[in-house]
């Protein structure tokens, strides 16, 4: 009995955990496409480190300049879960995205999976990592 109560306790916090963890994939894809930086800000680590599709890298100082200056702007994200999986204070989540995207004055549509590193500071989840990869 004690070996289920544990799993049973377990499994509610997961499950806790992935709604959270869901929430916060929403807000952030909302964020950028409303260019709240603000939002996105709060949501992320301050060691994020966020790869592109063609490989650059940002850290979030970088990326939210490059956001606000609008280098990058988000006109729409269609952002489909195809899993959460929770270990201890690290999320990972599976993503397919499909995105309208205007980078360097070139707007694009983006077909792309991606791969976001939540971990939990403190009480708090933030995204710590984000990578993403062309979809064929």
């Amino acid at each position: 009995m004690p070996l289920a109560g544990r799993w049973g306790i377990e499994m509610i916090e997961t499950d806790k955990n992935v709604a959270t963890i869901r929430k916060l994939e929403r807000q952030r894809c909302d964020a950028v496409v409303a260019r709240d930086f603000e939002v996105f800000a709060a949501v992320a680590h301050p060691e994020l480190t966020w790869t592109h599709t063609n490989g650059a890298t940002d850290t979030l100082d970088s990326y939210l300049r490059k956001c606000r200056d609008g280098l990058y702007v988000y006109n729409r994200i269609d952002y489909q879960i195809s899993k959460i999986l929770v270990h201890g204070d690290v999320a990972l989540v599976y993503a397919d995205v499909d995105a309208d995207v205007t980078g360097a004055g070139n707007r694009r549509q983006l077909s792309i999976v991606s791969l976001a590193v939540w971990v939990r500071d403190d009480e708090n989840w933030k995204l710590l990592a984000y990578q993403t990869t062309p979809r064929h």
